[in-house]
């Protein structure tokens, strides 16, 4: 499994990272990559109406059993992030067909687009066939060169007004989803533990604060009369760091714009990009609603006007107890400790666990860097998450969920 991975890395990474962007060339080479090690089976392979892979081995029940991940990576990525959950997948279905026709039916799924990183709507496979995607409100995505995204899907032949579709005839026969991935963090690192089970993921409201005072000149404007955008941006900014350790979430300020944006001007108006997670719904809201009652104390000292834009949000999720578990129980298997974890990034087993009992386990990242080309695991966690991982499959697929 090690040696597929690296494979898809030679034929579609380097130096400079995966090249995987969904929708284009590299992606689809890397699909056609892991069709070649699936017709080596004796698996149905097809494609959703959501662009979504499909490699399904019939068992003695219909009842399905589904692993995998994505291979889509964003702009100069890593070599596990997704890819590592499907050629895991890959090889629950080698083993599965190595021992006789099993218990139920194991499906084996590539998510599309679950990066979002070429129209920014993330989870979009995963969300189409879960049923929460509303085709209205990505018809119009447009991408850095302005091609709509209705027109990428379509030269990959799906088309967006039936991606909602996905999953009619197929969720109704899910009995569970797992799936194995990389941390993204540096909490398994830092305890020198190769694998965890992972409880959920993070809830996140992602909002813009707008600020807006009066321009001046920055040489002939007193202090005491100024309106300043940026200043008020700048205390807000300054608080988050507090309101998330209040709260034990994260907040985030990934970007600010002043405006004019020149060393000589008094910023008339100030634009920050927040992102505030966590995994309790309460704890979630509580942050929210801290983080903009700041943001109004802030304006209102400087003498600015404040406004908050909501982008976009997704509830905290939970998932399966029982498959939890069964997660934690296959990792202390493999390694002798119980660990459990939140995830503060979002997978498609998010989207997955509003209509099927869903688990996943974490294999650990090396100084929690992903994204990124110098992401990686040591080659002895991986070996340690793939078998904890495999253990949890070959569990569900025989006995079902507990």
């Amino acid at each position: 499994m090690i040696a597929d991975l690296r494979g898809l890395h030679e034929l579609t990474g380097g130096p400079e990272g995966a090249r995987r962007v969904c929708w284009t060339e590299e992606w689809e080479r890397g699909r056609r990559f892991l069709r070649e090690r699936l017709e080596e089976l004796p698996v149905q392979v097809e494609v959703d109406s959501a662009g979504n892979l499909w490699a399904v081995l019939a068992g003695r029940s219909s009842e399905t059993v589904v692993v995998g991940s994505h291979t889509d990576s964003v702009p100069h990525g890593g070599w596990l992030d997704g890819a590592l959950g499907v050629f895991a997948a890959l090889e629950v279905l080698r083993v599965t067909v190595a021992a006789g026709e099993p218990e139920r039916t194991v499906a084996l799924v590539d998510w599309a687009d679950e990066e979002g990183a070429r129209f920014g709507r993330s989870l979009l496979g995963s969300s189409a066939f879960a049923g929460s995607l509303e085709p209205t409100e990505v018809r119009g995505l447009r991408d850095a060169d302005g091609v709509a995204l209705a027109d990428a899907l379509a030269e990959h032949g799906v088309d967006v007004d039936a991606m909602g579709g996905a999953g009619e005839g197929r969720r109704d026969r899910l009995a569970a989803y797992l799936e194995l991935h990389i941390e993204q963090g540096p909490v398994l690192e830092a305890e020198g533990l190769p694998c965890a089970a992972v409880v959920g993921t993070f809830g996140v409201e992602r909002w813009r604060a707008l600020f807006r005072g009066h321009a001046a000149h920055a040489g002939s404007t007193p202090m005491e009369t100024r309106s300043d955008a940026g200043v008020a941006a700048a205390r807000t900014i300054a608080s988050l760091p507090a309101v998330a350790r209040r709260y034990g979430g994260v907040c985030t300020a990934g970007r600010a714009d002043f405006s004019p944006g020149i060393a000589t001007a008094v910023p008339g108006a100030a634009d920050v990009l927040i992102d505030q997670r966590h995994l309790d719904r309460a704890g979630l809201a509580d942050m929210l609603q801290t983080a903009r009652r700041l943001a109004i104390e802030s304006a209102e000292a400087g003498a600015c006007t404040f406004e908050a834009e909501a982008i976009w949000r997704i509830d905290p999720v939970r998932f399966h107890p029982g498959l939890v578990g069964a997660a934690l129980g296959a990792c202390a298997a493999e390694t002798r400790v119980a660990r459990e974890l939140p995830s503060g990034a979002l997978h498609d087993a998010s989207e997955l666990a509003r209509v099927v009992p869903t688990a996943m386990v974490f294999a650990s990242s090396i100084d929690g860097i992903s994204h990124s080309p110098v992401e990686d695991t040591p080659e002895r966690d991986l070996e340690q998450a793939i078998r904890a991982f495999g253990r949890l499959a070959r569990t569900v697929i025989a006995d079902g969920v507990p």
